[in-house]
Formats: C-alpha cells, sequence, structure tokens
C-alpha cells in the first residue's frame, strides 16, 4: 500500500471519528436541554405525600378532638400517611379556622370543627378573621343535640322547676365558648321562657362542664357525652335534651319539645372544611377514604358514644345545610340580642 493510500485513510477516519464526536456533543446537548422540561411536565406525588393534619379548633377532651382523633387514626391506616390532630381553640372556632384558611391549599391542613364557627359567629362577630369564601366543606360528619345540665347546688329538679327559678333570680349558664351552641341555646331559652341569665363563656365543652361541677355556674346545655359520666355519678343533674328525639344515652330524660320549648330544639353539626382552592382530586381523596372510615364498626360505635347521628354529607348537600343553620342562627342572634361576652 502506498503512502498516499495510507493518509487517505487516515484521514478518513480521522474525519469520521469527528463527525462522531460532534454528533455525541449535540445529543449531549439536546439531552442537557430536554431535561428541564421534562422535570417540568414530571407528575406530582400521589396525594397523600407527606403527614397530613387535622386541626380542630376546640380544646383537648371536647367530642370534635375524640371523633377526629378516631378519624385520623382510621385515615392514617387507609391512606398510609401519618394523620396528626392538633388543638388550636379560641374566640368560638375562629382562631382554628382562620389558621386554616390562610394555610396552602394542599390538602395537608383540614379543619375539623363544629357549625357555629361558621353559622353563630359571622352574625355575632363585629368582624371575622377570614371571609366565607375562604373554606368550603369537605364532609358534614354527624350532628347531635345537646343537653341541660344543671349543678348538684341546684334545687329544682325539672326544667319547668328551674325556669321559676331562674325568673325570680339569674341564674349562670356556662358554655363551650362566645358563639357556641350552648350560648346560643341558652339565649333562646331566656327569650322563650322569660328566664334571667347570665352568660360565662369557657374554652370548650370539657371546661365548661368542669365548671359547672364545681359550681362556678348553675347550669349549661352542652354537649351530652360530657355531661353523662357526672349525671350517672350523680355529680349533674339532666333536665331536658335539645334534639327531636330522646338521647340514647339519656332515656329517661324528656326533650325540650315535650316540655312545650319546640323553639330551643336544633342540632351541632361536625364538619371538616378545607382552604377553597384546594383541588378537587385532592378533596376526591380524603373525601373517599372519609366514606370509608365512616363505614367502620368501631366508627359507628365511636359516634354511638358521642350522641351523634352519621350524616356523612359531601359537596351540594353539605353546602346547603350549613347555609340554613346560617340564615336560622342569624335571626336567633338578631332576635335575642345575643352579644359576645
Amino acid at each position: 500500500m502506498t503512502t498516499g493510500h495510507l493518509m487517505t485513510t487516515f484521514g478518513g477516519a480521522r474525519r469520521r471519528l469527528a463527525l462522531a464526536a460532534v454528533a455525541t456533543a449535540a445529543a449531549c446537548a439536546a439531552l442537557s436541554l430536554a431535561a428541564p422540561a421534562a422535570a417540568a411536565d414530571a407528575p406530582s406525588p400521589a396525594y397523600p405525600a407527606k403527614a397530613v393534619k387535622f386541626l380542630t379548633n376546640f380544646p383537648a377532651g371536647g367530642p370534635i378532638d375524640i371523633l377526629g382523633r378516631a378519624l385520623a387514626d382510621a385515615l392514617q391506616k387507609d391512606l398510609k400517611q401519618p394523620f396528626i390532630v392538633d388543638n388550636r381553640p379560641g374566640a368560638g372556632g375562629n382562631i382554628g379556622a382562620d389558621l386554616v384558611a390562610k394555610s396552602p391549599a394542599d390538602g395537608y391542613t383540614v379543619l375539623l370543627g363544629i357549625d357555629s364557627t361558621f353559622t353563630i359567629n359571622p352574625h355575632l362577630y363585629p368582624s371575622m378573621p377570614f371571609a366565607a369564601k375562604d373554606l368550603k366543606p369537605l364532609m358534614v360528619f354527624s350532628s347531635s343535640g345537646l343537653s341541660f345540665g344543671v349543678a348538684s347546688s341546684v334545687k329544682a329538679r325539672t326544667l319547668p322547676e328551674f325556669i321559676a327559678q331562674a325568673k325570680a333570680e339569674p341564674a349562670t349558664f356556662s358554655s363551650a365558648g362566645n358563639g357556641s351552641p350552648g350560648h346560643i341555646a341558652a339565649e333562646i331559652f331566656a327569650s322563650d321562657t322569660g328566664a334571667r341569665i347570665t352568660h360565662v363563656p369557657y374554652k370548650g365543652n370539657a371546661p365548661a362542664v368542669l365548671a359547672l361541677m364545681g359550681n362556678e355556674v348553675q347550669a349549661g346545655i352542652l354537649a351530652t357525652p360530657g355531661l353523662l359520666p357526672q349525671v350517672q355519678s350523680g355529680k349533674l343533674r339532666a333536665l331536658a335534651v335539645t334534639g327531636k328525639q330522646r338521647s340514647p344515652l339519656l332515656p329517661e330524660v324528656p326533650t325540650v319539645g315535650e316540655l312545650g320549648l319546640k323553639g330551643l330544639e336544633f342540632e351541632v353539626l361536625y364538619v371538616a372544611m378545607v382552604p377553597a382552592a384546594t383541588p378537587e382530586p385532592v378533596m376526591q381523596t380524603l373525601r373517599q377514604s372519609l366514606h370509608k372510615a365512616m363505614a367502620l364498626p368501631e366508627i359507628k360505635t365511636r359516634l354511638a358514644s358521642l350522641d351523634m347521628v352519621p350524616l356523612a354529607e359531601t359537596g351540594a348537600a353539605a353546602s346547603e345545610h350549613l347555609a340554613g343553620n346560617l340564615a336560622r342562627y342569624g335571626r336567633i342572634v338578631k332576635a335575642t340580642g345575643m352579644k359576645v361576652d
């Protein structure tokens, strides 16, 4: 082979190597440019990808706290992520609700509370820290009535006797806080019967029951489960319940309707709320898991022990139920002149 032929062959090889190098470099450049776009298009991790906070806006030990912990345990098992209960009470539930309203709308902070924060407080407080549009209902879990309890030092053995006593001398009433169901119930009681009352708000149902046991106040219209052990032990007396039906926990205690006080009938709704911008797929995941939880035998047993009737309302049904209570309580607040104490 001649020297010229060798040079020609060698030159061709070099050209082929150079072209291959250019092609490799171009491919690498293309990959490096495509990588950010691919990363941007990558789907976010499936919800939930981390711990979820159930924020309750009333103190530990009350019905919503007990229900919340039972539901948190059920959802943790179903969705394979921690569900943590965080109590943030105060201002009739406004403090906790405001924290959730201002949280990221990503499904990792869910409010568990009662409807009074959204159906009574807007009529009662001069200004609210959050707007109604900031939160939307995820589910109305259940409803319950309340029990009219009196301290052991009270002489009255029946509700009519207590009414007569409170007409002659003002009676003190504990409640779970300003704007709570017990607060509005006490104001309706005074308006409908002519009884004179002094409202004393506490930060939750449990402290309100303790005040009643300690004779700090004479009466309270409070969640039945908190009163039940004290009624059974004789430390407190239950004179009536506010539900339309007698409570299975206190079957011997008459309803207010039976005693001619139909205007005092009402329910407490137990609700879950999320920031209004929470994506629908995230809400759907939570709803599905909550529906599963509400069907569990242990949750049904827990609801019964809390004197709650299961509802599991979502969507339009939940919104309409809350809207109906908002309108009713607005009329009551206006008619009774109810105020924040």
